[in-house]
């Protein structure tokens, strides 16, 4: 199921014993365009504190309700290692958050999920591997929302902003960026794959993609208000000549 990631800001996270906030925010591994952890609003109930969910606790999502299932306690979120509200996600505060829930490390392997395309193959892994990895090691994590309206470059020229990102729900990986070429081609917005991203720069908040202005004036239009499904993802691919996503990672 794919779906725009600015319309999952608010859905209600439902754990095991009652719910425990909303979602505000994604934060995504920007080597593999794959969310990491959604943050959590817990209101009063946690105040002060950052409370991050991995994927790997997310059930299906009810997308009729605005719900997201976390299979996951509130005592067990309340007793999770702590993190100031502004505070980066390092890879030493991941080793704690892991070890506190006892589950596999994400990093380390080809695939988005370690040796596996989804969180439920690392979860099924009983060796579960583990990788030496140095304490300040970087993450390589970035919040969704503060990426949100990066200008974006084409290897000619300037073509508008980030306006959105789309997920596929089960494995959480980015399957395409929204861009809204207002300045450009007023009134259009279009995809780009983010394995087109040549380099990102985050202090000018810029990113630089492998295409050409004329290439994107000449793709098939996005429409926010309809879906995102298979058949509009094979004209996507099919336009730009690029491996599909799904079958590359078969």
């Amino acid at each position: 199921m794919l779906r725009c990631m600015t319309g999952l800001r608010g859905y209600v996270l439902s754990a095991k014993d009652g719910e425990i906030g909303r979602c505000r925010d994604f934060l995504f591994d920007d080597q593999h365009w794959t969310l990491r952890f959604m943050v959590a609003d817990t209101g009063k109930w946690l105040p002060g504190r950052k409370v991050l969910i991995s994927p790997m606790f997310l059930g299906e999502p009810d997308w009729s309700w605005n719900r997201f299932p976390v299979d996951l306690t509130r005592q067990q979120i309340e007793d999770s290692p702590t993190l100031d509200e502004h505070m980066p996600v390092s890879r030493r505060y991941e080793r704690r958050y892991h070890d506190h829930y006892d589950i596999p490390i994400y990093w380390g392997g080809a695939a988005a999920w370690g040796a596996y395309p989804t969180p439920v193959g690392l979860l099924s892994d009983l060796e579960r591997p583990e990788k030496k990895v140095e304490e300040d090691e970087d993450a390589h994590l970035q919040s969704v929302e503060d990426v949100i309206g990066y200008h974006i470059s084409a290897k000619d020229g300037e073509i508008g902003h980030l306006d959105d990102m789309i997920v596929e729900a089960g494995p959480w990986t980015i399957r395409q960026v929204v861009v809204d070429t207002r300045n450009w081609l007023p009134g259009r917005r279009v995809l780009l794959a983010p394995q087109w991203v040549e380099k990102v720069d985050w202090s000018d908040r810029k990113l630089a993609v492998d295409r050409y202005t004329q290439e994107i004036r000449s793709c098939p239009d996005y429409d926010p208000a309809a879906p995102v499904n298979k058949e509009h993802e094979e004209r996507f691919y099919d336009y730009y000549g690029r491996p599909r996503q799904w079958e590359v990672h078969q």
